[in-house]
């Protein structure tokens, strides 16, 4: 097995990338999908069936297939022999952010949910600083990765 994923490497390398960009993508856009719908929408009518829908689709087809390959993906880059090494800082400052997008993701998907029951309590404002979330664990992840501290 480990001989099978030192040979795809490259692959499973780039399939990551591709995966962490179209995750990060909707990281960054479903907050701010939210800002428009607590400030601009409401909790009832078209527009919000409308922003229902959106929220809905960028959480299931694109956010959820992509944090998932990203997982697995990364899994198999860990697991290829000589990527890692877990005596190092950098793998577990990365492991750490990894799991903070994970979080961040799983609280989007509970605030999609507090619309979709129209029980919505935060503000605008706070999904706007909450969209800094991933901006900061995207910078602690690459500084990791490619600085490696």
């Amino acid at each position: 097995m480990s001989d099978l994923l030192a040979l795809a490497y490259p692959w499973i390398k780039a399939f990551h990338i591709m995966a962490v960009i179209a995750w990060m993508a909707g990281l960054f856009y479903l907050p701010r999908l939210f800002v428009y719908h607590a400030e601009q929408v409401g909790q009832n009518g078209a527009t919000h069936e409308l922003f229902q829908t959106m929220e809905l689709k960028l959480l299931r087809v694109i956010m959820n297939p992509a944090m998932i390959a990203t997982w697995v993906l990364g899994l198999c880059l860990v697991f290829t022999p000589g990527i890692v090494s877990w005596a190092e800082v950098w793998p577990w400052t990365k492991a750490a952010g990894v799991l903070g997008m994970t979080w961040f993701h799983h609280w989007l998907g509970l605030r999609r949910k507090d619309f979709l029951r129209s029980d919505n309590q935060l503000s605008g404002r706070h999904y706007r600083m909450m969209n800094e979330v991933p901006t900061l664990l995207m910078v602690l992840i690459v500084l990791s990765v490619v600085v490696r501290f």
